[in-house]
C-alpha cells in the first residue's frame, strides 16, 4: 500500500490539518485517542478516504520486561477503530524497575535508547513477536533521537536495524529527523546509517524539525524544518522511493500556510533527490509496499536463511530470551533511568555531561506535559509552577503517567505548605480532592470524628 504524502494530526492543528490540499493520510498518536471513539475530525477525514495510522509511543518494547498486554490490546483496538493499514512505535524503552529488578518502578515519560547489543536485541526482538501477535494489522517501528549512547555497544544503528528486520520481518519506520539528531549529538554518519540498513523494509518516512542549543541538537517537533533533515531525506530517497513521507509537528503550532510550505518543501526534495530514469543503474530500490492489514500466514515472519521470503522455510521457532538476559537488560536499563530521574549516580561508563544534559531535558518535558494535561496548575501557582514542579521533578521520579504525575505534584507542593497566597492554596485542595479520588475516612478516624461531634453538642 502506498500512503503518499501526510501530516501529524494532532488537536490543535486539527481544523489546519482538514484544510490542507493534497494530504494523503494522517498519523495520529495512540494513547491521546479513545479506544472506542473518535474525534469528530478524524471522522471527517477518515470519510473523505484519508488513512489514519495510529502511532503508539508507550508500549516501550525495548524494555526489559515484555509488552504489557493491555497497552496492546488498546493499539490494536485503535488500529480497529480507524480501519488502519498498519500500526507504528518505536525502538526504545520508556520504564524500568519493577519486579525484575525488585525495585520501584520508574517512568521515563520519554523515548530513551536501547544499547545496540546483542543481549538488547535478542530482548527487543522477541518483545516486537509478541507485539506482531497480539496486533491485527503489520507493525513498523521508528529509530529515534538521542542525547546519549550505551557504552560497549556492538552494532551500529544500521546494522542493529537490519538484524531486527531479518529476525522478525517487522518494517521500519524511518524518521530522517533523528538520524539528522544522531549525527549532531553522537558523530553518526547518516549516509552510513541508510547504506546498512534494510531500506526495502521501509513503511514509511517521518520528517520533523528541531533547534541546536549549546552544541546539543534538541529534536524538539517544534520548529520548521532545517535544510540539514531535508538533505538527509534527499539521501534517503536517493536509495529508495519510500510508500510514505509524512510531517511531524507536536508543539508551538504555526499557521496552516506554514505547514503548508513545509509539505511543498518535502514534495520538492523527494521529486529533486530521485534519481534519473534514463541514467542507467542507481541505488535506488524498488519501491517497497506496506504490507496490508490482511497479509496472510506469514505476517511478522522473517527472511528464511536462503534469502527467500515468508516463513516456510523456518524450521523452528526462536529460542526464548534467557531469563539471565533478560535480568540483565533490566539492571543496565533501571540504572541508567534512575540516574536520569532519581539522581542516583551515573552508571559506569557514560558520559556524566550528557547524562545531566538528558536530566534536565526529561524533567522540563515533565512540567510541559504536565502543564498541558492540568492547566490549571500553572494558573493556580502563576510564575512560580515551573521552579516548584522542577524542584518537585529533581527527588521525584515519576512511577505513573502524566495525569498521576500532576496529582502528585499537587500533592507535594500541598503537604509543603504551599502555595504561600490562601486563595491559591484554597484552589490547588479543592483541585486535588476534586480529581483524587480521597479513600473514605478509616473506622478508626470515623469514631473519634463521632466522639468529637458529642462532645462539641455538649
Amino acid at each position: 500500500m502506498e500512503l503518499g504524502i501526510g501530516i501529524g494530526w494532532r488537536p490543535e492543528i486539527a481544523a489546519e490539518v482538514e484544510a490542507l490540499s493534497g494530504i494523503d493520510w494522517v498519523e495520529a498518536v495512540a494513547e491521546n485517542l479513545c479506544a472506542d471513539h473518535l474525534p469528530d475530525s478524524l471522522v471527517r477525514l477518515r470519510e473523505r478516504g484519508v488513512t489514519v495510522v495510529p502511532h503508539g509511543v508507550a508500549l516501550g518494547l525495548g524494555g526489559a520486561d515484555r509488552p504489557d498486554p493491555d497497552r496492546l490490546a488498546g493499539l490494536a483496538a485503535r488500529a480497529g477503530l480507524l480501519g488502519a493499514p498498519l500500526v507504528t512505535e518505536h525502538i526504545a524503552f520508556v520504564r524500568a524497575g519493577g519486579p525484575l529488578t525488585a525495585s520501584p518502578r520508574l517512568e521515563a515519560g520519554h523515548l530513551l535508547p536501547v544499547p545496540r547489543t546483542w543481549d538488547a536485541l535478542d530482548v527487543l526482538c522477541e518483545n516486537v513477536r509478541i507485539a506482531q501477535d497480539s496486533l491485527p494489522v503489520p507493525l513498523a517501528l521508528e529509530n529515534i533521537a538521542a542525547l546519549i549512547t550505551w557504552p560497549g555497544e556492538e552494532l551500529t544503528e544500521g546494522q542493529f536495524l537490519a538484524e531486527l528486520v531479518e529476525r522478525t520481518g517487522v518494517r521500519l519506520l524511518i524518521d530522517v529527523a533523528n538520524l539528522h539528531t544522531n549525527h549532531v549529538n553522537l558523530g553518526q554518519d547518516p549516509a552510513k546509517a541508510l547504506d546498512e540498513l534494510p531500506v526495502e523494509a521501509i513503511a514509511y518516512v517521518h520528517v520533523a524539525g528541531g533547534v541546536e542549543k549549546n552544541g546539543v541538537w534538541h529534536d524538539t517537533h517544534a520548529h520548521p524544518v532545517s535544510e540539514p533533515v531535508l538533505e538527509v531525506l534527499a539521501e534517503l530517497r536517493s536509495r529508495v522511493d519510500p510508500p510514505g513521507v509524512l510531517l511531524e509537528r507536536d508543539d508551538a503550532f504555526p499557521p496552516g500556510a506554514e505547514l503548508a510550505g513545509e509539505l511543498d518543501a518535502i514534495r520538492a526534495t523527494l521529486r529533486e533527490a530521485a534519481p534519473s530514469t534514463d541514467a542507467g543503474p542507481d541505488r535506488a530500490a524498488p519501491r517497497q509496499a506496506v504490507p496490508s492489514a490482511d497479509p496472510g500466514p506469514d505476517r511478522g515472519t522473517a527472511p528464511a536463511p536462503d534469502g527467500t521470503a515468508g516463513g516456510e522455510a523456518r524450521t523452528a521457532a526462536p529460542a526464548p530470551v534467557s531469563a539471565a538476559t533478560r535480568d540483565r537488560t533490566a539492571v543496565a536499563q533501571t540504572s541508567l533511568l534512575s540516574a536520569l530521574v532519581a539522581g542516583t549516580p551515573a552508571p559506569e561508563g557514560f558520559d556524566h555531561r550528557r547524562l545531566r544534559v538528558q536530566s534536565r531535558a526529561l524533567a522540563a518535558k515533565r512540567a510541559d506535559v504536565v502543564a498541558k494535561v492540568a492547566p490549571e496548575l500553572p494558573e493556580i501557582l502563576g510564575d512560580g509552577y515551573r521552579s516548584a514542579f522542577l524542584a518537585y521533578a529533581g527527588s521525584r521520579p515519576m512511577s505513573g503517567g502524566y495525569r498521576r504525575d500532576a496529582l502528585d505534584f499537587a500533592e507535594h507542593v500541598l503537604i509543603a505548605g504551599g502555595p504561600a497566597d490562601p486563595a491559591a492554596r484554597r484552589r490547588l485542595t479543592y483541585w486535588w480532592q476534586d480529581r483524587s479520588g480521597s479513600r473514605p475516612p478509616r473506622r478508626t478516624t470515623r469514631l473519634v470524628r463521632a466522639a468529637r461531634a458529642v462532645l462539641v453538642g455538649k
